[in-house]
């Protein structure tokens, strides 16, 4: 089992030392949270939590991912990053394609794509793009996203999005891992069709060995069950290691973790006290993991 540190919330002046931390302990990956604005009006519930409400405020910082990437590859040298999860429905893929190209030459192919359709109509709307006939737009993003990163000269014609013979230079050196976000069944069967893995938001043990096994079927009926395949996780109530043996017995390769949240620190604690919990979950958790 590997070990992805998520900085969501976090101050955007800790991202780099935070980074650093994590590569010196032993983590694999730093997972990177998105939200383009915060609405007084939502026309939606947040689906991750029970009461639908959203836990963070307008006063919550949320950097851009894509350069908070490249930030903390210039702060570390082997730990990768990935996105969990970008908004995709809000973001023209043509467009996002010469972002992630960048950033993957300027992290030296250390980043991977998590992605989501998104939730909030607001986001759709206010940024031009609609709301209606999202999951579709959504799948031909992917198919423009992989075709161009892909490299060499390509066009594509879809329902949607539509361009002649292009190429973005530099493209990425290694295929990019895309990771979908999603725990509704179109999301599931995305997911399986298109993804190199899985990523979850907040979900308790029982729900997410069930999502597991649903996510196989998946994989089956897409003839790809021999294929790698993440399963990223925030399991909400299973913990230490005993806990993450148990998620890595129903399947889970990623798990994702907050480590000071455990030591009862908020999202903006000090950088220091952040560190020590990096580094108390290090030699309590991911190496008594690894010893098996």
């Amino acid at each position: 089992m590997k070990f992805t540190l998520s900085v969501a919330l976090c101050p955007p002046d800790q991202l780099a030392e935070l980074a650093a931390a994590a590569e010196e302990n032993g983590f694999s990956s730093i997972a990177l949270p998105d939200s383009l604005f915060y609405s007084e009006q939502t026309s939606a519930s947040y689906p991750y939590t029970a009461d639908g409400s959203r836990f963070w405020d307008a006063d919550t910082p949320w950097v851009d991912p894509l350069l908070a990437a490249t930030w903390m590859a210039a702060a570390t040298s082997r730990i990768r990053f990935y996105t969990s999860v970008l908004k995709l429905g809000s973001r023209h893929p043509v467009v996002l394609a010469r972002q992630l190209g960048t950033v993957a030459t300027l992290t030296g192919d250390r980043f991977g794509l998590g992605l989501g359709v998104g939730w909030l109509p607001e986001e759709f709307e206010w940024c031009g793009v609609p709301y209606e006939g999202r999951g579709k737009r959504a799948d031909e993003a992917i198919e423009v996203l992989r075709l161009i990163l892909g490299g060499g000269m390509v066009s594509y014609s879809g329902e949607h999005f539509q361009f002649g013979e292009l190429r973005m230079t530099p493209a990425p050196r290694s295929r990019m891992p895309f990771y979908i976000g999603g725990h509704s069944k179109p999301a599931l069967r995305r997911a399986a069709r298109y993804g190199d893995g899985w990523s979850s938001a907040m979900m308790r043990f029982d729900e997410l060995r069930a999502t597991i096994e649903r996510l196989r079927e998946l994989l089956a009926e897409q003839g790809r069950q021999g294929d790698p395949f993440e399963f990223q996780a925030v399991c909400v109530d299973r913990f230490g290691a005993d806990g993450y043996r148990d998620q890595a017995a129903i399947g889970v390769t990623d798990a994702v973790v907050m480590p000071w949240v455990f030591d009862g620190l908020g999202f903006d604690a000090d950088i220091v006290a952040k560190k020590d919990s990096i580094k108390k979950f290090a030699d309590e958790v991911i190496g008594e993991v690894a010893d098996g």
